[in-house]
């Protein structure tokens, strides 16, 4: 007998993986304790399984001669209004929430990025769906969180297709929402990144209609508190932290297996959906410059929601970035490392 797991086995570890790439959803944060020595305090903002985890996991938290004070966000926008309300100094997220930020004029800088593959958003719909290829979605309830990589995804992937976003019956949803509508057949397909894709087909509960490699940017970042930049103190820091960062996903690369047990654990993610997204997508990313190319691509983002009138007016992305942390990193363009999937 196919094995299926209930939505609720689902619900309770991915509702804490929001992650960088997610829409709007509640601000809530839980303090994720001090580490390091030092008078100078940098205030990192986090998701359950984010860069404090990696950078645990890698030995990257070691003889830190200032201070990293965690603090735990459910997502990615609610983190950027930590960052806008100078709670936050700095605080990782997907390519979409800074452009929505951007939008509302918040007070972010974007400082470092990684480029990895895009096959782990995905545009999902049910094993038995009749749904063979993109074009089909005309019509269709597609359910997808509002202003999160997979918002421009599946965005993309239907302009790809021939399709507008008008085309479909969008139902803006959070994930855990929209994992019960998806597995309850309320909605015909789901948009959605990594590890709810690696979730899905593990546990046989859909198959992939299209992704976004190829269609999106595959763009993470970094993004820090103007404030806190032109701290010369607290900028020291945030180049140290921003190069422990980098060397604890080169880390990854190396120790997949590895990464994946902490994930798992800190997660409550099962072992092999953890390995299964980090093939798919964590060993992917190599960290890359900010610059005219990234700028570009995120500015095409901007538009397009300006185009569909969920941003209100026109967004310069170039004066929300801050290129001094670049180094010798290679161009935004630079191919990221093949993925394994599964």
């Amino acid at each position: 007998m196919r094995r299926r797991l209930a939505p609720a086995a689902l619900l309770l570890p991915l509702a804490l993986l929001l992650t960088a790439c997610g829409g709007n959803s509640s601000a809530s944060t839980s303090d994720g304790g001090t580490d390091g020595h030092g008078p100078v305090t940098l205030d990192v903002g986090d998701q359950k399984g984010g860069s404090e985890a990696i950078l645990r996991a890698a030995g990257e938290l070691k003889n830190l001669d200032y201070k990293i004070k965690w603090s735990t966000f459910t997502s990615g926008p609610p983190l950027l209004e930590g960052v806008n309300a100078g709670a936050v100094d700095i605080g990782g997220v997907g390519n979409t929430p800074p452009v929505f930020a951007a939008g509302a004029n918040s007070k972010i800088k974007v400082v470092a990025a990684w480029h990895g593959t895009s096959k782990g958003d995905t545009v999902l719909v049910p094993n038995d769906s009749p749904l063979k290829r993109p074009q089909q979605l005309k019509g269709k309830s597609v359910a997808v969180a509002q202003g999160s990589s997979a918002h421009y995804q599946l965005v993309a992937s239907l302009r790809k297709a021939g399709l507008k976003l008008s085309d479909v019956k969008v139902k803006y949803l959070q994930p855990a929402d929209a994992l019960a509508a998806f597995t309850s057949g309320k909605v015909d397909a789901w948009a959605v990144w990594d590890p709810y894709t690696s979730q899905v087909l593990k546990g046989k509960q859909g198959r992939v209609l299209t992704d976004g490699d190829g269609v999106t940017n595959g763009l993470t970042f970094q993004v820090a508190a103007p404030d806190a930049l032109k701290d010369k103190k607290k900028a020291a820091a945030v180049k140290d932290y921003l190069e422990r960062l980098r060397r604890a996903y080169a880390w990854v690369y190396d120790h997949e297996e590895e990464w994946a047990k902490v994930w798992a654990k800190d997660t409550g993610l099962p072992e092999d959906v953890a390995l299964a997204a980090v093939k798919r997508t964590y060993t992917t990313r190599i960290a890359v410059a900010v610059d005219k190319p990234l700028i570009a691509s995120e500015q095409e983002i901007a538009d397009t929601f300006t185009g569909l009138k969920l941003i209100p007016g026109k967004v310069d992305f170039s004066g929300f970035t801050d290129t001094r942390f670049n180094g010798g990193l290679p161009p935004s363009t630079a191919a990221p490392r093949p993925s394994e999937g599964e």
